[in-house]
C-alpha cells in the first residue's frame, strides 16, 4: 500500500492558512503556492540516491557526496498544477517538466483527458505528478495510469491539500504510488470540493471564474 506523508513543517502550515484564506488575491496565492511547493520538494526528494566523489575545499582534499544523477521529471495536471512546476523547480533545475490534461465533468465528476506530452525518455524517470488538490482522486488516478502506460515506473504524487475519499482512491488504483500532502481534510462536499479546502485552486491562480 502507499504511504500518505503529510508534511506538517511549520512554514507550510503558516503559509497555507492563507493560501486557504478567501480574502488572499491572485498575486499573493500564486506567490504562495510556488513558495509552499519549494517547502515541499525538500520532503518529497528526501530518498534521492546520492554517490561519493572527491573534492578539494580550501584546506586539503576530501570526499563529499553528490546526487548520483538520477532523472527526475515533473508533471503538472493542467491547469492548476502549473502554480506548483516552478517551486519544485527551484531545487531540482535539471528536472524536465511534462504536462497531462484533464478537465472533470460537471455532471459524472469523472475526469476526461485532452493532452498529454511527457519526456521522450519516460522510463528512465522518476516522476513527481503535482496538482494543488487532491479531491475526488480521479484526476491523479487517470494521471498517474496515463504516465504509466507510457513506460514510467517509479511515480509520486503531490498535493497542498487531500481529501480521505482522493487518498483512498489513489491509493486503491495505485498502491505503488506514495502521496505527499501539507493538509488531510475533513471530507468532500456534493460539489466533489474539499472541505474546508481552499475553493477552485485553477481559478484563484489564475485570476478567472
Amino acid at each position: 500500500m502507499s504511504t500518505l506523508h503529510v508534511i506538517d513543517h511549520p512554514l507550510i502550515q503558516h503559509k497555507l492558512t492563507y493560501i486557504r484564506d478567501k480574502h488572499t488575491g491572485t498575486k499573493e496565492f500564486r506567490e504562495l503556492v510556488d513558495e509552499v511547493s519549494t517547502l515541499m520538494a525538500f520532503e518529497i526528494t528526501r530518498d534521492m540516491p546520492l554517490e561519493e566523489i572527491e573534492i578539494e575545499t580550501p584546506v586539503c582534499k576530501a570526499k563529499s557526496k553528490i546526487l548520483s544523477g538520477k532523472k527526475i521529471g515533473i508533471v503538472p495536471i493542467l491547469r492548476a498544477g502549473l502554480g506548483m512546476v516552478d517551486g519544485v523547480r527551484k531545487l531540482i533545475p535539471a528536472a524536465k517538466v511534462g504536462h497531462v490534461g484533464l478537465y472533470r465533468d460537471p455532471k459524472t465528476l469523472t475526469p476526461v483527458e485532452y493532452y498529454i506530452k511527457l519526456p521522450s525518455d519516460v522510463e528512465e524517470r522518476d516522476f513527481i505528478i503535482v496538482d494543488p488538490m487532491l479531491a475526488t482522486g480521479g484526476s491523479a488516478v487517470d494521471a498517474i495510469q496515463s504516465l504509466k502506460q507510457r513506460g514510467a515506473k517509479n511515480i509520486k504524487f503531490m498535493c497542498l491539500i487531500a481529501s480521505p475519499e482522493g487518498v483512498k482512491a489513489v491509493q486503491r488504483a495505485h498502491p505503488d504510488v506514495d502521496i505527499y500532502t501539507a493538509a488531510l481534510d475533513e471530507k468532500l462536499n456534493e460539489q466533489g470540493y474539499i472541505v474546508p479546502g481552499l475553493g477552485d485552486a485553477g481559478d484563484r491562480l489564475f485570476g478567472t471564474k
